[in-house]
């Protein structure tokens, strides 16, 4: 196989190693790889390809899995006998030839959606999916309890008020494919032409899905401490969202006060609620870890949400949502008409992931490992202390830079693109009246480098950029 001819998209959303499994996929269907062929080691694909040696390998294991390809003990990966293979081609036009588009590929990429897939607990993962398959249990095969799985509910209450103060039941929690599913699955319970009060720059996602649900999103201008307050009485909103632990993307923490003057607003109407994004908690450099800010709700007026995919992998999609009791009876007539989108399987490994301990273990060591690639950041960027300042820093898997010397975003984005290095202008997470003309911060994520790429990836910004 010509390895010259796979090219990454370091900028789309679909991961690097399942674009790696796509191409060879398609051309193993396509009869560019033919039967017998040996395809390059992980260790050569990895090292041309400048990305991470588990990242081909969790590829290789995908095609493996589906019969594709073939691991041959002390040889190497082979493609297999495509005879009698289902095969789904996607419909084009006759005599049309399919033609791949032209991609864009960067040696160093600072996404801050970056996760850390080499670190993947595979072992463990595998471990327990054996042995919940294993059970021969036929009912974990049927839809299930629209709210999930008891057991796994019972671990996340659990879970969630040992590590986040959160208070709730399991009768409380609701679980669902992603936190999209979930925005979007509160918003059917709620029902339409809500009015929802959000920050700028905020979670792009969260805004697009609430303005094409017929709701009316409203901006709420922040400051030091988070949304304000005063703005959000005068919106006439019923609905506040917020990320108060960790607010993406600038990183700000909410203090206490502000959170008090939150839950205030929030108590002095009624159907006023509070919708927690609980994003990135999990991961804090600087003092201590900072509680939930349901955990101080008396009112119940706050909505929690939660997930796994940050903290083990985009590909785990389960997210979890605590509603306020205030709420269970609305859930109960409109919500339980909704299965649950999350298999139960897949339900029940996590449950095991947590139960057994994986878990604590998993997120001890990705903290370790993200601590040391945001002090080789950090550090990397003191020689840029004379062109701008660092933001956002205290949490997460990101940081922000404001350039100081007239370089706009744009032109950060375009001489770092020239030098082969991602970064990604804050412009992008502005949304409706809050959005601004011109920016000069940027979007540094390093999940996805090693402390070494960091360095690199830094060099080459100072030759971008000073």
């Amino acid at each position: 196989m010509n390895e010259l001819t796979i090219s990454l998209d370091a900028q789309s959303s679909v991961p690097l190693y399942e674009q790696i499994y796509k191409y060879i996929k398609n051309d193993i269907q396509d009869g560019g790889l033919p039967f017998g062929k040996r395809l390059p080691s992980t260790r050569k694909l990895a090292k041309f390809l400048q990305i991470s040696r588990t990242t081909v390998d969790m590829a290789y294991e995908q095609l493996v899995s589906e019969g594709y390809i073939e691991a041959v003990p002390y040889k190497g990966y082979y493609v297999c006998e495509l005879e009698g293979l289902y095969r789904i081609r996607p419909g084009q036009p006759s005599g049309v030839s399919a033609k791949r588009p032209e991609q864009v590929s960067y040696a160093y990429d600072f996404s801050p959606n970056g996760v850390d897939l080499s670190s993947f607990p595979h072992n463990a993962w595998r471990k327990l999916s054996k042995a919940v398959l294993m059970e021969e249990n036929r009912q974990l095969f049927g839809l299930g309890d629209p709210q999930g799985e008891s057991e796994l509910r019972g671990t996340i209450a659990a879970y969630l008020h040992q590590a986040r103060g959160v208070s709730a039941k399991p009768e409380q929690i609701v679980i669902g494919a992603g936190n999209d599913f979930l925005l979007l699955f509160l918003c059917s319970m709620l029902g339409t032409g809500q009015k929802i009060a959000m920050e700028s720059p905020t979670y792009r996602k969260a805004y697009d899905l609430f303005a094409n649900l017929s709701n009316e999103v409203c901006i709420v201008g922040m400051d030091e401490a988070g949304m304000r307050i005063d703005e959000l009485e005068k919106s006439g909103a019923c609905l506040a969202y917020v990320m108060p632990s960790h607010q993406f993307p600038l990183g700000t923490v909410m203090p206490v006060g502000r959170r008090m003057q939150l839950l205030s607003w929030a108590e002095a109407a009624p159907e006023r609620y509070i919708i927690e994004d609980d994003y990135d908690s999990e991961f804090r450099y600087k003092g201590k870890p900072i509680p939930s800010l349901q955990g101080y709700d008396r009112g119940e007026r706050v909505i929690y949400i939660g997930t796994f995919s940050r903290s083990i992998a985009p590909a785990i999609r389960v997210s979890y949502m605590v509603l306020p009791k205030s709420l269970m009876q609305l859930y109960r007539e409109r919500g339980r008409k909704i299965s649950s989108t999350v298999s139960r399987v897949d339900q029940m490994i996590i449950a095991g992931f947590l139960n057994e301990g994986y878990y604590e273990r998993h997120l001890n060591r990705m903290r370790a490992v993200y601590k040391g690639r945001h002090d080789a950041l950090l550090e990397e960027m003191k020689a840029f202390r004379q062109i701008g300042h660092i933001s956002g820093e205290n949490a997460g898997v990101h940081i922000l830079f404001t350039f100081t010397n007239g370089m706009t975003e744009m032109e950060a984005v375009q001489t770092a693109a020239r030098e082969g290095v991602a970064v990604y202008g804050l412009s992008r997470y502005y949304v409706g009246s809050g959005k601004q003309a011109e920016s000069s911060t940027i979007l540094l994520g390093y999940a996805n480098l090693s402390e070494e790429e960091i360095r690199n990836a830094a060099r080459l910004l100072a030759r971008a950029w000073l």
